[in-house]
C-alpha cells in the first residue's frame, strides 16, 4: 500500500493533465453515471484522485464523499473545494476498508478507472455490497486492456509492464476482458442491470450492479 501511495501522490501534480486525453472518454463516462443519481443520494466516490469527477457530479446528488490513497490527490481536491462553492462534497485520505466507513451507508458507489488497478478485487466487491445500502447501486467504468485497443496505447501498456516487472513502477495493471468484469459482479451480493462497452483509444467497460 505504501508503495502504491508513493506512487500516486508523485504523480498528483500531473494527473489531471494526462487524464486529457481521455476527456471524451470521461464525458461518456459521467453522463452515464450522472443517469442514475438523483438528488437524494449519498455517494461515495472510491479512488476520487483530485476529485474532479466529483465536482462535475456534485450538482446532481445529495452528498458525495470522495476517497483516495494519495494524500497529494486529496489535497489538490480539497484546495479545489476550498476555492469553489461547492458545498455537499468531502474529501477524505483513506482506504475503503477505513472502520470509519459505517455499513449501509451509501446509496451509490462509483469506481472510475480504479478497479483494474487493484490487487483484491474480489474484496474490494464484498466491501462495497457491505457500505451500500439495500438496492444501492455500485457504478464501475473500467479500462479492459484486454480488448480493442488503439496501436499507440499497446506500446504504452508494454512498456508499463516491463516498468511494473522491475518495480520501477509499484502498481500491476490488470488485464481483463469484459467478461471477467461480469464475473466479479455476478455472486449473492450484487445484480447486473445496466452494462455499456466505450471504445476511444482503449476499451472501457461501464456496469451498474444493485445490491439485492
Amino acid at each position: 500500500m505504501k508503495k502504491a501511495e508513493y506512487f500516486w501522490d508523485k504523480i498528483a501534480e500531473k494527473y489531471d493533465e494526462a487524464e486529457e486525453r481521455f476527456e471524451p472518454i470521461h464525458t461518456q463516462v459521467l453522463q452515464f453515471i450522472k443517469s442514475y443519481l438523483n438528488s437524494n443520494d449519498i455517494v461515495l466516490d472510491y479512488g476520487c484522485a483530485t476529485g474532479s469527477k466529483a465536482f462535475k457530479l456534485s450538482s446532481t446528488v445529495k452528498e458525495i464523499h470522495g476517497i483516495d490513497i494519495s494524500s497529494k490527490m486529496i489535497g489538490i481536491a480539497k484546495r479545489r473545494l476550498t476555492n469553489s462553492n461547492v458545498k455537499n462534497l468531502c474529501f477524505t485520505q483513506t482506504t475503503l476498508f477505513e472502520e470509519k466507513l459505517k455499513k449501509e451507508s451509501f446509496n451509490v458507489i462509483i469506481a472510475i478507472a480504479i478497479l483494474h488497478s487493484l490487487e483484491n478485487n474480489y474484496q474490494v466487491v464484498q466491501r462495497i455490497a457491505e457500505l451500500l445500502k439495500p438496492g444501492g447501486l455500485f457504478i464501475s467504468a473500467t479500462p479492459c486492456l484486454k480488448e480493442k485497443m488503439a496501436f499507440s496505447n499497446k506500446l504504452q501498456m508494454y512498456l508499463y509492464a516491463i516498468l511494473s516487472k522491475t518495480g520501477i513502477v509499484p502498481v500491476t495493471l490488470k488485464r481483463f476482458k469484459f467478461n471477467d468484469l461480469d464475473n466479479l459482479l455476478s455472486n449473492e451480493n450484487f445484480k447486473i442491470i445496466m452494462t455499456e462497452r466505450i471504445f476511444y483509444q482503449m476499451s472501457s467497460y461501464l456496469i451498474v450492479a444493485r445490491k439485492v
